[in-house]
Order: structure tokens, then sequence, then C-alpha cells
């Protein structure tokens, strides 16, 4: 999965509002290719409320793991303001896809899916991320969420494919995604390569 990182535009220090709403649409981009990715190994996700109900606590994970990752470089006003954007933005996504696709309330979807996200921190609270990343117990408690939504057949054996494969991976997305939104300098454009002549 390719995903934009860097600015373009002349160098300067963006906001934590402006880094947030770039990565708003990272971290959507980034749960739905986990979704695929677990579905194409066979999981039962049909299109509905499991469908929904599985990108919501990956979007909350992967939201509470940018907060993590703010923490390490932002002060907390600016943490705050980064944090309660990212999630905002996120959730009004998530709501307008949610509502369009299941007919329901527009507000209703945000709410209950800030008031999750809200209960999540709490628990997310408990385990540990460092500079290497997320601890194990962190990985697995999505993992955990994720296998509450799932069928009986398939709640065990989630388990495996969230820990191993889609959240570390997922995680190095959003690392690296907040990486280049933080460098002041913009991408230089790729030079294209001298076609070789017959001359």
């Amino acid at each position: 999965m390719r995903i934009k990182s860097n600015w373009f535009k002349e160098g300067r220090a963006h906001t934590p509002q402006e880094i947030s709403d770039a990565l708003a649409f990272v971290v959507s981009r980034i749960a739905n290719n986990a979704l695929n990715n677990t579905r194409q190994a066979k999981f039962e996700i049909e299109a509905g409320p499991r469908y929904f109900d599985f990108l919501a606590e990956f979007l909350i994970f992967l939201i509470l793991s940018a907060d993590r990752i703010a923490y390490r470089t932002l002060s907390e006003a600016d943490r705050q303001i980064f944090t309660g954007n990212l999630a905002n933005r996120v959730a009004e996504t998530y709501a307008e896809n949610r509502s369009r696709l299941l007919v329901g309330d527009l507000k209703q979807c945000k709410q209950d899916f800030i008031d999750l996200l809200n209960q999540r921190a709490g628990e997310y609270a408990d385990f540990s991320y460092d500079e290497n990343g997320p601890s194990y117990a962190f990985y697995r408690y999505l993992a955990y969420c994720i296998g509450g939504i799932m069928n009986d057949a398939d709640s065990g054996w989630i388990i495996d494919q969230i820990i191993s494969f889609e959240a570390p991976e997922a995680i190095q997305m959003v690392d690296k995604t907040l990486r280049g939104l933080n460098e002041t300098e913009p991408r230089q454009p790729r030079r294209r390569r001298a076609s070789s002549s017959g001359d």
C-alpha cells in the first residue's frame, strides 16, 4: 500500500491541525487496507455491521497509536489539538460511510464512534507504547476487541492475523507518515531518467 507522507509545498513547520488533517485521510486508508487483507485471508467479514465494527476498532487503535507517537514531540496543548482533530476527522469519515451504507443517523454514528474511542482510550491506557512502538499487550488488546465482533469460527484465529500481520504493518505506516508530515523541507520531485538514444 502506497501512502503520501510528505508535503509538496514550500518548507515550513505545519500546525498540529494541518498534520492531523493529513493523517486522518491516511489512517482511514490504512484501516481499510487491514480490513481488505483480513477478508482476503478468508475471515468472514461481510458488508454490514461487522464490517464497520472492525473498521471502528482498527481506526481507534490507530488514533490512540498516533496520540502516543505525538506525545514524544508535541507539547500537551499541541497534542490535545492534534489528537482531538484527528479523532474528529476520522469519526466524520467513518460516520458518513456507515450511516450511508447501513442507513443510520449520521450524528448518532459519529457519537457512537467517539463514545467507543473514549472507552477504548481508558482501556489502552494500561498498555505501554515506547520509542520502539506498542507493547505486545497493546497489539493483543486490539486483537481481543476485534475477536469479540467475529463469529465463533473466526474469533480465535483472528488474533494471530491481527498481532502478526495487520497491526504491526499499520503502525509502521502511521509512524512513517508522521515522520514525513513533521518534516519542514518539501519533498523533492523525482528526476526523470534521461532516455538513451541510438546516436
